[in-house]
């Protein structure tokens, strides 16, 4: 029998694309996103989560740790150089009045669905302070038997302190930062970490029994090539990580100074950016790992996979999750939380965070209250980022009660107008859906952005769209 052959997916001019739309797009971790946050909103927002909060809801909480005993420069995080413990014994002590102040105001202590320390670098901790951390969590989450505990590692931090800290923490699942294995891109970026190294710190978490491992890995640095993408990229195929993250470098100077120590002249241009995540997409999958969103993936057996099969994957602030609470508390300076109602954003500076708790005052700072039209463009925007389709009904059945069908109109008109105006390729409008076709999935970010009603008349600077 003769098979019918399908015709080739468009060829999406890429060039054109970016030329006919703002250089910068957001990330959507978190719609609005965060220059929408409003100064000095925080405390009644977070008077609200709280009161919000219902006895048998589970939450997550994320805690950040700004402190790292080596500066990359490529990085986009809120952290500060030290060589010294001094600064993250005070600021850890800080950390341990936020917790009690926030367990004096919670009215019961709530089920911990998913924990995960983030920075800087959590792997400076020392092993009783993750005790002590753990502790003091207890006295106010209820931690279950399938409660999900996530660290980022710095595998230079790697000592037989931080895998008893690890066990002391209860981590069942570990990130690790390799950005890039080339000597040259590496120096560049003021990151120096062998493959060797690397490895062994991943063996060491299987041996203690952390067996859900993610690694971070980046395109777009300075020095680096495509091929030189690839031998990173086949390295961390042999470290047998579940999960592999992919982002791009986001050059932000004006933002965050110390990205200055970086020449820009070695960094690739938006046409070898592509070339390096079309590259890296394909690789990874022909290794046997599936694409997750627009730059996460993971192996057919990993809980990220099977939710994305699912339709039940979400986007959080740590990229893409498999976390469905509606409540996610931040702890720790510049950390944000959320709530049905909005987000809270701790005070950023460590040390008016630290003013603050000292004061017995807990650190919210900036916040965001969602209008219902916020509540829906936040749902459009996740969908796209995570299920590339919007199913209209399906937005129906999500707000049922919320607010008027025929309200829901509006959405589904706009969907269907980018459809009409799309002359790229980039998204179609079919059975009641909006559908970014596979072959225009790096555009995502872009097409979410139509959704954005703050997006078009904001001056805010963001990451590279591709």
């Amino acid at each position: 029998m003769n098979q019918i052959s399908m015709p080739p997916p468009p060829i999406i001019d890429f060039k054109s694309v970016l030329a006919a739309h703002r250089a910068s797009v957001p990330r959507y971790t978190s719609y609005p996103t965060a220059p929408q946050f409003q100064a000095g909103a925080g405390p009644a927002l977070m008077d609200q989560m709280l009161r919000d909060l219902s006895a048998d809801e589970p939450v997550s909480v994320y805690i950040h740790i700004p402190f790292c005993d080596r500066l990359c420069w490529f990085c986009g995080c809120h952290t500060r150089h030290t060589l010294k413990y001094a600064p993250i014994r005070k600021y850890l002590a800080s950390l341990h009045q936020e917790i009690r102040l926030l367990s004096d105001r919670l009215p019961c202590p709530p089920r911990l669905k998913s924990l995960h320390l983030g920075g800087g670098s959590p792997s400076l901790l020392k092993q009783q302070d993750m005790a002590d951390l753990r502790a003091a969590l207890a006295d106010t989450f209820q931690f279950e038997p399938d409660t999900e505990i996530s660290i980022e590692i710095d595998p230079s931090d790697a000592n037989t302190e931080l895998y008893d800290g690890l066990l002391a923490l209860g981590v069942t699942r570990a990130s690790i930062g390799v950005q890039d294995f080339h000597p040259e891109v590496q120096k560049a970026i003021n990151r120096p970490q062998s493959f060797e190294q690397t490895q062994q710190v991943v063996q060491r978490l299987r041996k203690i029994g952390i067996q859900s491992i993610n690694v971070d890995a980046l395109y777009g640095l300075p020095l680096q090539s495509t091929d030189r993408l690839r031998d990173t990229l086949a390295q961390c195929v042999a470290l047998q990580a579940d999960r592999m993250a992919l982002f791009g470098y986001a050059h932000i100077p004006w933002f965050k100074k110390h990205q200055r120590l970086i020449n820009e002249a070695d960094l690739p241009d938006t046409m070898m950016r592509f070339e390096q995540a079309d590259m890296a997409a394909h690789f990874l999958q022909n290794a046997g790992y599936q694409a997750i969103g627009i730059d996460h993936f993971a192996k057919p057996h990993d809980a990220l996979s099977i939710a994305a099969q699912n339709g039940k994957l979400h986007r959080n602030f740590q990229g893409y999750t498999t976390d469905n609470c509606k409540t996610l508390f931040g702890l720790g300076a510049s950390s944000i939380g959320r709530f049905d109602g909005g987000y809270v954003q701790n005070q950023v500076a460590t040390g008016q965070y630290q003013e603050c708790v000292a004061n017995d005052q807990l650190p919210t700072a900036k916040g965001v209250k969602l209008s219902i039209d916020d509540k829906i463009r936040a749902h459009l925007i996740e969908r796209l980022m995570c299920d590339f389709r919007i199913c209209f009904a399906t937005l129906e059945q999500h707000f049922s009660g919320q607010i008027d069908s025929k309200n829901l109109q509006i959405y589904r008109r706009e969907a269907i107008q980018m459809a009409a105006q799309d002359q790229f390729g980039l998204c179609r409008f079919s059975q009641d859906a909006l559908i970014i076709p596979p072959e225009a999935r790096a555009f995502t970010r872009i097409v979410a952005s139509g959704f954005d009603a703050y997006y078009q008349r904001e001056t805010a600077q963001y990451s590279k769209a591709v």
